[in-house]
């Protein structure tokens, strides 16, 4: 079980997706005790499907406005979780100038995905619940005091 740090950053390529995603969930399990923010490699605009699956799960996605680590306006974290491979890289760049642990989570982009409605909102939700399983293991999210 891993300490819970007090400022995480989520990074993947366009933070349009996947951080975005993994930013709100772990804002809803634990948003009241951490800092939690997300930035992409470049900054692109947040994608209605990642807006969607979201919503389903009662997390609105909506004022999702993304950046780039060039918008970053706090380079304090203790823990960069990056989930593109182009992430990945800044994350360790970063390291150069801060004290920070580096996670690397690769996941899939589900925008590549092609097919009908469903089935791209389908591998959206497949990201949206591999990113929960992941940060629900990796945070530990029962904080109750141990009587």
């Amino acid at each position: 079980m891993h300490d819970l740090p007090g400022a995480v950053l989520f990074a993947c390529t366009l933070n349009a997706v996947r951080s975005p995603m993994a930013e709100a969930l772990l804002k809803h399990l634990l948003g009241h005790r951490i800092y939690v923010d997300s930035t992409g490699v470049r900054a692109g605009e947040i994608d209605p499907f990642a807006v969607e699956v979201m919503d389903e799960i009662g997390i609105d996605l909506s004022r999702h406005r993304a950046k780039s680590f060039d918008d970053l306006e706090d380079t304090s974290y203790d823990l960069i979780i990056s989930l593109s491979p182009e992430a990945q890289h800044r994350a360790v760049e970063m390291t150069r100038t801060m004290a920070c642990e580096v996670e690397f989570w690769p996941t899939m982009d589900p925008s590549i995905i092609e097919g009908s409605r469903e089935v791209r909102l389908d591998a959206y939700r497949a990201i949206r619940d591999d990113l929960k399983r992941r940060i629900e293991k990796r945070f530990p999210l029962d904080l109750k005091p141990v009587v």
